[in-house]
């Protein structure tokens, strides 16, 4: 049997995965971060984490069992500063995180290209200049997933699925230029290689069987680009959680400053990618804003059901946090458009709902733009339990939505890396492509697309008309940093 674990922004999951990749159990526990008094942080204790494994080894039942292999992936760009006795010397910057806006610019100029602030370096960058207290002591920059790694076995290792995706991690060159101390950030190793067994220690700080072999898993999108079979050209991974990510595989890379484009984990081909800070997240607000601390989905779609396509003609954009693709705005801001007084909660609810398919044409058609054909998607995630959201994300796309039986595909991806770092399979494709199967098909409805098609073209205008105003009022919040 194998053993993952992918470490979310929201929850933490398990699953115990057969020899053949079928998932035998599974569990989760939420998590929670938090956002500072400057709007553009955002951090979660790591010590979430390791509580949570002690929780799902309980659940799991983990006690007495043995297990071939131990995965881990996690989501990023999530920075952990550590000390070298392997105390979290800060609260972990999470990929919301953007509070290195000039660090970011900095580390643009010296690249001669584009660097977010969420990405990782301007995260190490920032404690560099801002705390040096903190950097002084820390011993390791880890990923997320790298640093439960590290935990379980006491080595400090960074997972790079291809030398190609350096850049949004760190380059000897550009550690260098400013500054820091290359020893602070820990050797490259590629997915599914043998890092060590659980140490005692490990197995003391999160009541995982100790002697079990740890092999290095990687970011949650890589995994879930296994988990839910997109491993030929033209089909892409959704992945629907906190935060929305469109992830096709392609044959050829592209050269587009709104998208990411990196090597696909499954050679020769590429990971044209894009992604929404906030979809899973910004209903959830909505939901809490409207008074639902124990909000029953199950109602609230049925809700979103009884309003027509287009929300009464009620926009929301879902910028709650900024926005990645295609606008790499970290002051963009979240905005219904559109409101009167027919408008309730019903409406502001489906609106919400709708943004996320708006979000995600928005990445499609600057793909498309650059000549790449997105043919179906794979829905993952949380999100996929709704059979009305994924109806309204294909009726907006107008593409054949697809659900895997198992929506947890960062834990059946790493179980598919794992499978073929055991020789069980090829290669992690092969694996995949025994492993996912399809449990249900979401036809986009031809007679909805004018509506959506012109909604789409006034929620695209309605971010453009608003940009400027999202910078005035960025320069307010600009007096809150610390």
């Amino acid at each position: 049997m194998i053993l993952t674990f992918d470490i979310g922004t929201s929850s933490v999951k398990g699953g115990i995965f057969s020899a053949e990749g079928a998932l035998l159990a599974r569990a989760e526990v939420k998590v929670s971060s938090k956002q500072g008094r400057n709007p553009l942080e955002h951090e979660v204790e790591a010590g979430q984490w390791t509580e949570a494994l002690r929780s799902l080894a309980g659940r799991l039942e983990l006690d007495g069992k043995s297990f071939a292999a131990l995965l881990v992936s996690g989501n990023g760009p999530t920075l952990v500063p550590v000390a070298a006795s392997g105390r979290c010397l800060l609260p972990a910057m999470t990929w919301m995180d953007r509070r290195g806006r000039e660090e970011a610019s900095l580390i643009s100029e010296l690249a001669g290209r584009r660097v977010d602030a969420s990405f990782y370096l301007p995260k190490a960058a920032w404690i560099q200049r801002r705390r040096p207290d903190i950097y002084s002591q820390t011993a390791y920059f880890l990923t997320c997933p790298d640093y439960i790694d590290y935990v379980l076995t006491g080595e400090a290792l960074t997972v790079l699925p291809d030398k190609g995706f350096t850049r949004l991690l760190w380059e000897p060159g550009l550690i260098t230029a400013l500054g820091m101390e290359a020893a602070k950030f820990p050797q490259f190793i590629a997915p599914g290689v043998f890092i060590g067994k659980v140490t005692e220690a490990g197995a003391a700080a999160t009541h995982l069987p100790r002697g079990t072999p740890v092999y290095s898993g990687g970011p949650d999108f890589c995994m879930s680009l296994l988990g839910t079979g997109a491993v030929r050209p033209g089909r892409a991974c959704v992945r629907s959680g906190t935060s929305e990510g469109l992830n096709l595989c392609t044959e050829n890379p592209v050269v587009d400053r709104r998208l990411i484009s990196l090597p696909h984990i499954v050679q020769p081909y590429h990971n044209v990618s894009g992604i929404v800070s906030t979809s899973g997240a910004a209903l959830d607000w909505l939901v809490s804003v409207l008074g639902s601390n124990k909000p029953d989905y199950r109602r609230i779609f049925a809700e979103i059901r009884e309003v027509p396509e287009g929300a009464r003609r009620l926009l929301f954009l879902p910028y709650l946090a900024g926005e990645r693709s295609p606008h790499w705005d970290p002051l963009a801001r979240g905005s219904f458009v559109g409101l009167t007084l027919r408008h309730g909660r019903a409406e502001m609810l489906r609106a919400v709902s709708e943004s996320v398919g708006f979000a995600l044409r928005d990445i499609m058609a600057v793909m498309e733009e650059n000549h790449l054909k997105v043919q179906e998607l794979r829905i993952t995630g949380g999100q996929a339990r709704s059979e009305v959201w994924n109806q309204i994300k294909a009726d907006i796309t107008q593409r054949r939505l697809l659900l895997p039986d198992c929506i947890d595909s960062e834990l059946l991806g790493a179980a598919c890396l794992g499978l073929a770092a055991l020789k069980r399979y090829s290669s992690p494709a092969e694996a995949a492509e025994a492993a996912v199967r399809i449990a249900a098909e979401y036809e986009p409805r031809p007679q909805v697309e004018p509506v959506y098609r012109e909604l789409f073209h006034l929620y695209r205008k309605a971010y453009s008309r608003l940009k400027e105003l999202f910078v005035s009022m960025g320069d307010n919040a600009k007096g809150e940093e610390t």
